[in-house]
């Protein structure tokens, strides 16, 4: 006489149906996006769509110099074209800057609250602690964000600038 099979919870779970072509795709997706070129492809991709997105405004910005400007013309337009083209530039950069700045962001908070949750932290000390952090680094990756910016649009004004008089004094 055969024993009936065992239900106890050592057993081992019954086999699991063939995968199905969604989560062989969800894999498939899982392991591509796990990849470093990936991220660096996206990265410039974004760059690449951003730049194509102000290259309007580049050109305007540069058309309207050109019609400003005459040789005898004192430097306000050079300076206010530069000016235009620095902001363009900064908050491009800004942008470019927050797409990296965000899955860094989200990998140091979750490591926060992780490290938080393994010492014993209690859950509604957690989720006050969690909104507090969470404040914290958004505070301060705005900042930074703001800082780099505007170095961009600084140091892009003034190479703008200088170009537009070595252009002007040139035709």
């Amino acid at each position: 006489m055969e024993a009936p099979p065992s239900t106890s919870p050592t057993s081992p779970p019954p086999l699991l149906p063939p995968p199905s072509s969604s989560s062989s795709s969800y894999t498939l997706f899982i392991t591509i996006m796990s990849k470093r070129r990936t991220w660096v492809f996206l990265f410039v991709l974004v760059y690449a769509i951003l730049l194509a997105s102000l290259w309007n405004s580049l050109k305007s910005i540069l058309s309207w110099y050109k019609h400003q400007a005459q040789p005898s013309s004192s430097g306000w337009p050079a300076l206010y074209a530069s000016v235009l083209l620095g902001a363009v530039f900064g908050l491009l950069s800004m942008v470019a800057a927050l797409a990296v700045a965000v899955p860094a962001t989200l990998v140091t908070w979750i490591t926060v609250l992780v490290l938080l949750a393994f010492f014993g932290k209690p859950k509604r000390t957690l989720v006050l602690e969690g909104r507090k952090i969470t404040r914290e680094i958004v505070g301060f990756v705005f900042k930074i964000l703001l800082k780099e910016g505007n170095l961009v649009a600084a140091v892009c004004a003034v190479l703008g600038y200088f170009a537009l008089i070595r252009k002007n004094s040139g035709e």
